[in-house]
């Protein structure tokens, strides 16, 4: 009987689950997907209820297994990839959440980061991180629920919980609670992981008020980490992969030399450059971070994180009601020549890099009578592209060369105006990929070379399609009258 040969993925995201059946071709085969419900009990604070999250994978998984026509058998691994930076810390005898999970968009703890970066703490944790001090990263939002929720703190010092982002808590679920563990993408966003040395760092665990006895076991990111229990599925299935999202996708886009990009487009918008082996420090506040780690060697990344993209899109949909699809806003950008001086910025939890500012807040500028929503529509769509010409500037000016093409990928890039319009500004060719969901694709490339699917990453490299190349063809003086305006709407966002 010949070994499967086909891999589901897990794509956890920060509003759906998403599960995909991929052939040896990286193809998907089958696919389900559910949105899930957001929770903001204060403003600034972001919520989600781990339960909702556990029963939506479980769900989504056994669906897309069901629907390829392979059955759990025909599975080789599970990839799992996720939202990064959110918070989960659960009971170790029964599995339960003792709170609801702190999403990364939750800006609770800027207060306290604001005192640590005052009493000088800033430059040992960029150092040993890559990371800013800010309520982006999971360490605050962990101590805020050990010293804010009644007794927690006395029960996690006693080993009695246990912390993990989102996939550590869907592997321990997996796996019926055998493994606590989690790759280094994901351990490099807490704060309290040393991406230098690959290890838990005790001296960042003292300064947020951590136990190291809750924190994961840390592996490769192409690993089998446990089976599956009994019960789940008609099979028990390796869980062999993990990656944060945004690591996923720049794996899933085969950008595996040093000096490939990718963009992707969701709910906020992540910029990686692949830095190879060499961790590459940030002069202008971009984030240092492990890309992968493969046989035991550490491949880097810069990234540039901003905090809204299709949040954006969302808050016009659902916020205040200009559009009822979200699909819309390629129509509408496209039914006006200019966006009539309207410019959008997004801040509405904080702006990314390379501002970290945590309090600005969102707001448009430039509005006149003559203003309609197509004009709305197009400046939110010009604010990511935008945004990622500020990382895109930010990394060159790290010393950077500028990449070959950037590629993208993520719900947003199906728009083609946006992706011409991102080509214009950022003066470097666009390239969408045959199919959008590579962060999927790249948590199943992992689960693959674990399992024997795949030998290789040049195997891997020549699954990879381009569907549409954008070029530039903007005039430059049309182009820097759009970048002056954006700096000065930017600026009278900014509360400092």
């Amino acid at each position: 009987m010949a070994p499967p040969q086909h891999i589901l993925a897990i794509d956890q995201g920060t509003t759906s689950t998403r599960a995909i059946v991929f052939d040896v071709r990286a193809q998907p085969v089958a696919t389900a997907q559910v949105e899930f419900a957001q929770h903001y009990p204060q403003p600034g604070w972001v919520e989600h209820d781990p339960d909702d999250i556990w029963r939506d994978t479980l769900a989504v998984a056994r669906r897309a297994i069901a629907d390829s026509g392979v059955g759990a058998a025909g599975i080789a691994g599970i990839g799992i990839t996720n939202q990064r930076e959110t918070v989960v810390l659960w009971d170790r005898a029964t599995g339960a959440p003792v709170h609801r999970a702190i999403v990364w968009q939750d800006r609770r703890t800027a207060d306290v980061c604001a005192r640590l970066r005052a009493e000088g703490h800033e430059d040992m944790v960029r150092a040993r991180t890559g990371l800013l001090l800010d309520p982006y990263f999971s360490a605050t939002k962990l101590a805020w629920m050990l010293d804010t929720l009644p007794g927690v703190r006395t029960r996690a010092e006693r080993g009695e919980l246990a912390f993990g982002t989102i996939d550590s808590f869907l592997l321990w679920r997996l796996t019926g609670g055998a493994v606590h563990a989690t790759d280094v993408t994901n351990a490099g966003r807490t704060l309290l992981f040393n991406i230098h040395t690959g290890a838990w760092d005790a001296d960042l665990c003292r300064l947020f008020g951590v136990p190291m006895a809750l924190l994961p076991e840390v592996h490769d990111n192409a690993h089998v980490f446990g089976d599956t229990a009994a019960g789940l599925f008609d099979a028990a299935i390796p869980i062999a992969g993990i990656a944060g999202d945004q690591q996923a996708a720049l794996f899933g886009q085969a950008c595996f030399e040093a000096g490939m990009a990718k963009s992707t487009y969701g709910t906020g918008c992540f910029l990686l450059l692949n830095t190879g082996e060499e961790a590459v420090a940030s002069g202008n506040r971009l984030l240092t971070t492990p890309a992968w780690r493969l046989d035991g060697r550490t491949t880097y990344a810069l990234e540039g994180s901003i905090f809204v993209a299709g949040a954006a899109v969302k808050w016009l949909r659902d916020g205040i009601g200009v559009i009822t699809h979200a699909s819309q806003t390629n129509d509408l950008a496209t039914t006006v020549p200019d966006s009539h001086g309207v410019y959008m910025v997004p801040a509405f939890v904080g702006l990314g890099a390379p501002y970290w500012d945590p309090e600005a807040r969102g707001a448009i500028f430039g509005l006149t009578l003559g203003a309609t929503q197509a004009h709305l529509a197009r400046a939110a769509l010009e604010a990511v592209g935008y945004q990622t010409r500020d990382l895109m500037q930010a990394m060159a000016d790290d010393g950077g060369d500028a990449p070959a093409a950037l590629r993208v990928d993520g719900g947003m890039a199906a728009n083609d105006w946006l992706c011409q319009f991102l080509a214009d500004l950022l003066e470097v060719p666009v390239e969408r990929p045959e199919h959008l969901e590579t962060t999927a694709r790249g948590a199943a490339f992992l689960a693959g070379l674990a399992t024997g699917v795949w030998p290789d990453r040049a195997a891997l490299a020549a699954t990879w399609r381009r569907g549409q190349r954008f070029m530039p063809g903007m005039a430059d003086a049309q182009r820097a009258h759009l970048v002056e305006g954006w700096r000065r709407a930017v600026a009278r966002t900014r509360s400092q």
